[in-house]
């Protein structure tokens, strides 16, 4: 049985923003404010074509991969003058309503902008088979992600620094990162945000009243109230907040976006759009370049400097094995000759998973704003937890799956969907052939970990208490689903409406056992010159969404290639 991420409702076809023409403000405004431009969108235009004519043998440096990890690696090395910068995507353009409006990213699933992922039927859920959407575009993820900023919690941050062997990696030294880059748009909180750096983040602004309603249920059943999701709540218990955006003017503002479209004049970054990176080339174990199907022909092209994999949990650990990179025995399995034996590549495979929703029928037509899913939560399934693992947030829709989509809940529904972000469950990836045009197989083990399912049964009671709690009652006419439901019934109804999140990560890990596939400074064991910087390096997907942390780890990249390379 095919289970399908969401149900996209049909408020997505109908419910549609006014693009607005504003121009951004912040520390960077006057190079935003040109980027929007149309003398500097007709330049960017005419370079890109030209540079796109004129494809070098050879560049300074090549990531692979457009998404908040390789937008962020990109900008960092094009930032010097002297280095030639290729910079890949399989995808296309963003330019997109679909993308450029906050209200409509779910019409983004399905689409030519999503890869389809597919995992394989699972055994945990009955034989359903869950949809995995991730970015096909430039911007990857942060191009039809629902535009969440999440730091994640300081324990994840202080744990990877333990795995790494390496203090910079840890939540003071990450902070750190966090306060350059950030243009916070809320209340001041010195400690823990920054203004005027090039990623603009604001609460959600004018939520619908729902929202706020929300986190004065939450209160009600004990969890405080913060005023953002990041800062003091990702260091304790957890708590409530109205959500952080990446979203100005009802506009996405995707990592693409905020970090390279300012420098797609400039002569020394090409942007290369639909090409498919299929391998990396070596000269013994230095890599020297890439592989790729462009144009309807396979292309070859060297790099003098470093080699960067941007790809994703999916297709960096692809491409890394059917480059010779992975266990030797699977390679051996598909004939793909062996550069560096390293059995982790593939492995680790984690995500957050949801019971889908929890739904009640609205008293009265809901308006959504925003990216209709403006508040938030972080709770423990158990007390004795040092963090929290559960993430409960609203929607103001009915958000459900394709199995209880049957139930036909009505349009004017709202949803708390039931999220787990500590998953205990882990999967692997398979090679189905040599050819890097062979599909991947997908064996997410979703569920597969009993606490795992023990922490969403616990999850949809905690959002059931919350909706039906008196500063809700005003939205609720009555509950859709799941009813009061225990035991069994509830564990069927988990089974019946699980679904990813799309935070897939965590296949190509940083840390120093058997296990990992780069060191502290996101070098590939082994080789020289190839570098991993995406979610893939994650050694534990992050707590709460996971655009942030990648764009920490493409700043980190950035860092340690300007270092190293003296840039």
């Amino acid at each position: 049985m095919d289970m399908t991420s969401v149900l996209v409702p049909a408020w997505f076809h109908a419910h549609k923003s006014v693009v607005s023409g504003h121009t951004l403000t912040n520390g960077h405004g006057h190079r935003e404010s040109n980027a929007r431009a149309p003398a500097f969108i007709a330049r960017v235009d005419a370079n890109q074509r030209q540079l796109a004519s004129d494809l070098q043998p050879s560049y300074d440096f090549i990531v692979c991969g457009s998404g908040s990890s390789g937008s962020v690696v990109a900008r960092r090395l094009a930032e010097h003058p002297l280095v030639n910068m290729l910079l890949l995507e399989a995808g296309g353009s963003y330019d997109v309503p679909s993308v450029a409006e906050s209200s409509q990213w779910a019409l983004n699933l399905g689409s030519e902008r999503d890869w389809g992922f597919q995992a394989e039927p699972n055994p945990h859920l009955n034989g359903c088979s869950l949809s995995m959407s991730m970015g096909k575009v430039l911007g990857g993820g942060s191009s039809i992600d629902i535009m969440v900023w999440s730091h994640g919690h300081q324990s994840d941050w202080d744990l990877f620094a333990e795995e790494a062997g390496d203090p910079a990696w840890n939540y003071a030294s990450v902070l750190n990162i966090y306060r350059r880059i950030e243009d916070w748009h809320g209340a001041p909180d010195p400690e823990h945000r920054g203004t005027g750096g090039l990623v603009f983040v604001q609460p959600a602004p004018q939520p619908n009243p729902i929202a706020p309603a929300m986190l004065e249920a939450a209160s009600s059943v004990g969890i405080p109230t913060f005023n953002s999701p990041n800062g003091r709540m990702m260091k304790g218990d957890g708590g409530s907040a109205i959500a952080d955006v990446r979203i100005r003017h009802g506009q996405r503002l995707s990592v693409f976006r905020s970090y390279i479209f300012p420098y797609m004049d400039r002569p020394n970054l090409t942007v290369l759009t639909h090409a498919l990176v299929t391998r990396v080339t070596f000269d013994g174990t230095r890599a020297s370049g890439v592989e790729m199907a462009y144009r309807g022909h396979v292309h070859r092209i060297g790099a003098g400097g470093e080699m960067v994999l941007s790809l994703g949990a999916m297709h960096t650990p692809k491409v890394l094995m059917h480059s010779g990179i992975g266990d030797q025995a699977e390679l051996q399995r598909l004939g793909i000759p062996l550069v560096q034996h390293l059995p982790g590549v593939g492995h680790n495979f984690q995500d957050h998973v949801a019971a889908a929703s929890c739904v009640w029928e609205s008293r009265h037509p809901l308006d959504p704003c925003n990216n209709a899913c403006e508040a938030t939560l972080f709770w423990k399934s158990d007390p004795r937890l040092s963090a929290p693992d559960l993430q409960p947030f609203q929607a103001e829709f009915p958000l459900v799956g394709a199995e209880m989509a049957k139930q036909h809940p009505p349009a004017h529904s709202w949803s708390l969907f039931a999220g787990l972000v500590r998953p205990k469950s882990r999967g692997h990836l398979r090679l189905t052939g040599p050819n890097p045009l062979d599909p991947l197989e997908i064996y997410a083990h979703t569920l597969a970990h009993p606490d795992d399912l023990n922490a969403l049964v616990r999850c949809v009671e905690l959002c059931r208490e919350i909706g039906h709690s008196a500063a809700l009652q005003p939205s609720v006419k009555r509950e859709v689903m799941p009813g009061h439901v225990t035991g069994a019934a509830l564990e069927q109804f988990i089974w019946d409406s699980a679904a990813t999140y799309w935070h897939e990560t965590c296949t190509a890990k940083m840390g120093r056992d058997t296990m990992s596939v780069v060191n502290s400074h996101l070098k590939v064991y082994g080789i020289d010159h190839l570098r991993i910087a995406d979610g893939s390096i994650l050694p534990r997907v992050t707590t709460g969404n996971t655009m942030a942390p990648c764009v920490v780890i493409g700043e980190r990249a950035g860092e340690m290639l300007r270092a190293e390379h003296k840039l």
